[in-house]
Parts: structure tokens; sequence; C-alpha cells
């Protein structure tokens, strides 16, 4: 164990998950490569978690932090901020929210938290609806509506929490429906559901499923939910702390892949759009987002550094269509691990879209999931010098490859080749 491993133990929590059997401490980056404490260096296919999403140590994002810090870092929402109305107009622009009204949070968690806030006061219900498999963070609100065991310590929630079909296309009671039938059956069961409850505030759902290992519905399933919902006044919480800002090559939020039936009430954001600085936030019609009839802040949403952070990266990555750049790039990336995956019996499927791609492993010759495999993966795919993630949930284990949405042609095939050569020596 190393020394900083120890002190890690001795003064932080037990239940703060690391990766690696000797975990690494990253020290810099630069464009699509980190480096460790040893010197290693590593292409990141994992971003922080999704969260270095344009680049390591981009020039544009880092200029502006520091010409940022050099005026004033933090005041408080309680002045005026310049950076955070103008990040907050041009979210609004790019929302697809009519009427939009932004408010800034530090993390996705706390995003999660204050849409359910709004949603459950305007509704005058604490009932909400969430996705199996799902997960929304670590606030005792988003544990309460996180339907993914693996992520859920406790039981207790304000919140009544009714879980839903549709999240996960490829198991459960309707995996074996075509698409259509899949979506008549899952708003069948949504339908159902609400026949026996008082109207719940809203539905919570990621377009895409992050920690439950990049699993989504086909598309349209939100939007004829949406129909059911608007019946019944119940909103739509579209959880974007993943899918947001382009990552998904196809559309910029990933809600627009259903979006027939029009934009979701609420949007949650956070991750990539602060390239690493700490920004969450929320957007919602203005009726909605004004419904609190007592005062409120944010000490840290909104700090003057990360809001210049979020201007220069959102910036950033449309000037350079970062999002055409994952849907080129990450289709190249998603057929060549699925010409890997095809000569692998332990590999069930390869999904995603964009530089979001999940690598499901199962058990050769059974569809039980194969964590130790996962966790063996990520050892080798280290060892080749790839950085990737995992996830999953009831019974089931994904490999998470999420590079920075810069990430070139050149940089998806080593990286891809270093996975292969994990695979292959895990089988």
């Amino acid at each position: 164990m190393s020394e900083l491993h120890a002190r890690h133990r001795n003064v932080l929590p037990d239940w703060l998950a690391l990766y690696y059997d000797d975990p690494l401490e990253i020290t810099h980056g630069e464009g699509r490569h980190v480096w460790d404490a040893d010197g290693n260096k590593y292409l990141d296919f994992f971003g922080g978690i999704l969260t270095t999403m344009t680049a390591h140590a981009l020039p544009e994002v880092t200029k502006a932090v520091g010409e940022q810090a050099g005026r004033i870092i933090h005041s408080s929402t309680l002045y005026l901020n310049r950076p955070m109305v103008e990040l907050a107009e041009r979210i609004a622009q790019v929302s697809g929210i009519p009427d939009a009204r932004v408010f800034f949070t530090t993390s996705g968690t706390e995003a999660n938290d204050t849409a359910l806030l709004l949603a459950t006061t305007h509704r005058r219900s604490n009932t909400v609806l969430a996705m199996r498999n799902s997960y929304h963070g670590r606030s005792f609100s988003a544990v309460g509506v996180t339907g993914n065991r693996g992520w859920s310590p406790t039981s207790l929630s304000p919140l009544q929490t009714l879980y839903v079909h549709g999240g996960v296309r490829g198991r459960g009671p309707f995996a074996e429906l075509g698409d259509a039938e899949f979506i008549e059956a899952c708003v069948a069961d949504l339908k159902d559901l609400l026949g026996h409850t008082r109207a719940p505030a809203a539905l919570i759902a990621e377009p895409i499923q992050g920690v439950g290992g990049f699993t989504s519905p086909p598309d349209g399933l939100y939007a004829a939910f949406r129909e059911v919902l608007a019946e019944h006044g119940i909103l739509w919480i579209a959880d974007e702390v993943q899918t947001g800002w382009g990552r998904t090559g196809e559309h910029f939020w990933g809600w627009q892949a259903h979006g027939s039936s029009g934009p979701p009430d609420i949007v949650t954001f956070a991750k990539g759009i602060g390239n690493g600085t700490s920004i969450g936030g929320v957007i919602a019609r203005a009726e909605i987002m004004n419904c609190l009839d007592a005062n409120s802040i944010s000490t840290f949403g909104g700090t003057q550094v990360t809001m210049a952070a979020g201007l220069a990266n959102l910036s950033y990555l449309l000037e350079h269509d970062l999002q055409g750049n994952a849907r080129r790039v990450g289709g190249l990336l998603i057929e060549r691990l699925r010409a890997v995956a095809a000569q692998d019996g332990g590999v069930r499927e390869v999904r995603g879209r964009g530089l979001m791609i999940g690598i499901e492993l199962t058990r050769p010759g059974t569809d039980r999931a194969d964590p130790d495999r996962a966790a063996a993966v990520l050892e080798a795919a280290r060892a080749g010098g790839l950085l990737i993630g995992k996830g999953g949930g009831h019974d089931t284990s994904a490999l998470r490859v999420a590079p920075p949405l810069s990430l070139t042609v050149a940089e998806a095939e080593e990286g891809a080749a270093i996975l292969e050569g994990a695979l292959r020596s895990t089988q």
C-alpha cells in the first residue's frame, strides 16, 4: 500500500470508493492524456467520470479561470454576478425550454435535489416516479429516487418513489419485444401504475443511464411517457448530468431523442459543462423555477471562477463542433469495439451513442454478470496505458467508455487496441 493510500484510509470514509488494487494518483493532464505520480502516461477514456468533457488543461478554460481568479474568485449569489448571468443566458438559449430560468449549483446531486424541491413544491406532492436502474446522486433526496441498489445506502427518504419500467432495453420483462412493442408495454405499465396512486409530482429520468452501465430505452419512450404525464399534470425532469452538451453525438441534449412531445419541464446538468470545475444547475420554465415562496441563495453555486470556466468551455465546444466530433469519432469507436466483442463470448453487448459507450460483460455461456472480469479488465487496461470506468446494476456489469469530446481518430484507435488487449488477456 502506498503512503498516500494509507493516509487516505486513515482519514477518509471506508465507503469512499477507489479504483484499482493499487489506487492511482493523477497529478496532471493535457488533452486526452493524464499522468500519475510515478510519471506513467495514460490515455483517459473516463474523464473524471465524464467531467473533463472537452480536454485536460484546455488553454481557453485555464486562461479564463486564471484571469477571473486574478480579479475575484467568489462573492455569492447575494450580489450581481456578470459571469453567472452570461452563462445562464447561454444555457437558457441552448436549452430548448421556453421562458427558461437557470439556477446554478455545485454538483449534479445538488442539481437533482433542487429539481425535486421545485417539482414537489410546484405540484404539492411528494410522490416521484423514477426509472429502475437509475442513479441521481448521493444526497438524501437523490438517493431516494435512485433505482440502483449498489448506490442506495438507505431506504429512508422524504419522497414516496415509484419505479417505472423502460430504462434498460436489453433486460427485464419486456426485453424480448420489438422497439415499438417495448414502448407500448412500458407506457401501459406507467398508465397502470398511475391508476394506483395519487398523482405524482414528476418523473425523473436519465436519457441514458450513466452509473447503470450506459443503458437506454428506444428513442421515443420518454416522448410517449410525456403524453401520459401531461394528461395528469405530472412534470418531466430530464437528468442530463452525463448526457448533456453533445456527448451523445446525435443530439446536444439526451432528451432530444425523445423530444416529439416537447421539451422537459426541468433539465438538470453538471459534470461536463465545467470541464472539471464544480458546476451543476437546473433549467426550468419560469412558472416552475419561481414557485418557491421563501428566500434562497447558493453560496458557491455560480461562483465567478467556475462561471468563467463554463463560459469558456461552452464557447469552445460549440465553436469546434465537439458534438459532431463525438458523433463521428464515437461512431468509429463503437464499431471498432463491436468488432472486438464479436470475438469474445463474455461480451453481451456494446451499446451507446457518441462518446458514451458501454460494454456489458457476462460469464460465457450465461446471462449472469461478471463483475470480477470487469475489475480485471480495468486493471489490464490501466497496465496498457488506458483509463476506463465501470458500472451496472441488478446483476449487470459494464465497462464505461467516455473520453473527452475532442478525442481524435488516432486516439480512438489506440484506446480500442488497448481495450482489445485487456479483454483478450482476461478471457
